[in-house]
């Protein structure tokens, strides 16, 4: 059976997006512990395969994770799925940058082995949610980063030219406000991925449950997660070094300009004062 997992948008409307779904003949799944917030999960009414039903979690963070669900279904659900997203991502972006990963029912404890994951089939419905849970929170995590990386890449790739260009002493043609915009948008990734995301400590929901949090870090680990956000933020670092130069370089550029201006400034008056001088001589 597959897990496949999608980072759609910049956030859902999970309420709106449960009606939505519930009206199209899918079932709400409410058995999840109170704390487990910013979370959807629902029910399909035929799963891909036999063994296992098909769940789907939305995540208020911009992801879906499909668990044994039918490509016709979940086409149809990303299709319900756009209405109620915020900023949603290009759709060629969001099917090249998801996750999917293997999994099977099993005697023993759940685990993730070799890339594939083995749930345990002695688990009753709600305790088999929990654990799905546990996965597909790391997977969330994973998609969105991997949006968050393109993005990096794309803006690397804007600004890659200008250090060439320094160091051939040519003109970089980038304007004050241009490079205000390109350090804000630094400012917002650094900040989606230290501050608004779960990248950098396990979710408070894990705190109490041992066994739920072993799953997450696992899968975590097994997805890089840590590794990838040190690289991005090694990479931040740079662009934000380069485009703090790129701003002292114009800041730079503007006090000579001002400073010329008031030289001219004063010499024409000085010109004056002499001529004037000169006629009341004459």
């Amino acid at each position: 059976m597959h897990c496949t997992a999608f980072a759609t948008a910049d956030e859902y409307h999970l309420g709106t997006l449960s009606q939505d779904l519930a009206s199209h003949g899918y079932v709400e799944v409410t058995s999840l512990p109170r704390d487990a917030a910013n979370i959807l999960v629902m029910g399909v009414e035929h799963s891909a395969k036999e063994g296992d039903p098909g769940t789907i979690f939305f995540f208020r963070e911009g992801a879906a994770v499909f668990w044994n669900v039918k490509d016709k279904t979940m086409k149809h659900v990303m299709q319900v799925l756009e209405k109620h997203e915020i900023q949603p991502y290009e759709i060629a972006l969001v099917h090249w940058e998801n996750e999917e990963l293997t999994y099977v029912k099993t005697e023993g404890q759940s685990k993730l082995h070799r890339g594939e994951i083995r749930l345990n089939s002695e688990l009753d419905i709600d305790d088999a949610i929990l654990e799905k849970f546990a996965f597909s929170n790391a997977l969330c995590l994973s998609v969105k980063l991997a949006i968050w990386e393109a993005s990096l890449d794309k803006f690397v790739e804007s600004i890659q030219s200008i250090p060439e260009a320094l160091k051939a002493g040519k003109k970089v043609k980038l304007s004050h406000e241009e490079v205000m915009q390109k350090m804000g948008e630094l400012f917002a990734l650094r900040h989606r991925i230290n501050l608004s995301s779960d990248f950098l400590i396990t979710p408070d929901f894990y705190w109490d449950r041992e066994n739920l949090e072993q799953l997450y870090d696992k899968t975590c680990q097994f997805l890089s997660i840590t590794r990838r956000v040190k690289v991005m933020n090694e990479k931040l670092q740079h662009c934000m070094e380069l485009t703090d130069l790129m701003r002292n370089h114009l800041t730079e550029k503007r006090a000579l300009r001002l400073e010329w201006m008031i030289v001219i400034l004063i010499t024409i008056e000085v010109m004056f004062e002499l001529g004037r001088v000169f006629f009341l001589i004459k």
